[in-house]
């Protein structure tokens, strides 16, 4: 259930974006979801890979510095309150998300977000009883 993240820390410099996907498109891999943030000096671009080894490996071997997490792919009513519904379940359970964001394709007609959490087992616990999805890796890197 758990999905493999990998953060790639590039320099906020013209072309280092263009750089991984670079990489990424030479090695076959392809993106599902990503996420980047900054700052003045350098940024965390966060990706969901349908071969995260392979990404890891070709990052690694062109310079990059790369880290690997485990995160959750939530699959929720793709309506007004279903993020609401995700979050109420997480919250009750005492568990804060350190970050989250959009997926780029819907699960069975559900929108999907990733989530990093401070806990990952209570997490899936928790969603279990909510009228959300837990999304698998399989499905989640062959989307």
């Amino acid at each position: 259930m758990l999905i493999e993240q990998i953060s790639v820390f590039i320099e906020n410099q013209p072309g280092r974006l263009t750089e991984v996907a670079d990489v990424l498109a030479k090695n076959n891999v392809d993106i599902t979801a990503l996420s980047l943030a900054d700052t003045s000096d350098f940024g965390i671009l966060r990706l969901i890979v349908d071969q995260p080894d392979v990404a890891q490996v070709a990052l690694r071997e062109n310079g990059f510095i790369v880290k690997s997490t485990e995160v959750l792919a939530v699959a929720m009513d793709d309506q007004p309150g279903g993020l609401a519904c995700v979050l109420h379940a997480i919250k009750d359970a005492g568990i804060s998300i350190e970050y989250m964001y959009a997926f780029v394709g819907k699960h069975d007609g559900k929108a999907v977000v990733v989530m990093r959490v401070s806990d990952l087992d209570a997490s899936i616990l928790a969603l279990k009883n909510d009228t959300s999805t837990v999304v698998n890796a399989r499905d989640i890197y062959n989307v």
